[in-house]
């Protein structure tokens, strides 16, 4: 008997699926690096990445463009799988203090005074609330503009920025404290 083998056609991505590894393409680096900011744990922030990503492959379809961008939507699911994480571990945010490299910092002047800038930072990011330190990673690690960050969080445009300007203002202060 002969028969012949056919492969199965393969359909071409949806729009939805198309949008999302765009997202995912864009994005993996920033989520990773502020849920990574949360958890203060490589491997704990890569399972929550992945978890996050997932959560938004499975949920692709419920975007609503009128609600915020993509970006902003991932942003809340990343936040939502790290305060599980956090939940889970029963322990408090805190933001990534050192580098792993510091030994090679004090080869160099500047780079010792960068690895002080980054204690002094540090030193002073640990005074802030655990909303002020999300802002800031939201912000600064995510790198989310304030209507991204607003959305993530449920407020308005204009309170998330007041909320990140009050919060960089004690972070400043702290910082004057410290040096």
């Amino acid at each position: 008997m002969d028969q012949t083998l056919v492969a199965p056609a393969i359909e071409a991505p949806s729009e939805a699926e198309t949008a999302f590894e765009a997202l995912y393409r864009s994005s993996r680096d920033d989520v990773y690096a502020y849920v990574s900011g949360l958890l203060r744990d490589r491997g704990a922030a890569e399972d929550v990445t992945a978890q996050a990503f997932e959560r938004a492959y499975r949920r692709r379809a419920t975007f609503k463009p009128d609600r915020g961008s993509r970006r902003a939507w991932l942003f809340g699911i990343a936040r939502n799988a790290a305060l599980d994480e956090l939940r889970r571990r029963s322990r408090n945010t805190e933001l990534v203090n050192e580098p792993e490299d510091v030994a090679a910092a004090g080869a160099h002047e500047e780079a010792a005074e960068a690895a002080l800038r980054r204690t002094t930072v540090s030193a002073a990011l640990a005074t802030l609330s655990a909303r002020e330190r999300e802002l800031i990673a939201l912000k600064y690690f995510a790198g989310l503009g304030n209507a991204e960050i607003a959305a993530v969080i449920g407020v308005s445009e204009s309170n998330a920025g007041t909320k990140l300007h009050r919060a960089m203002e004690k972070l400043r202060k702290a910082c004057d404290e410290a040096e």
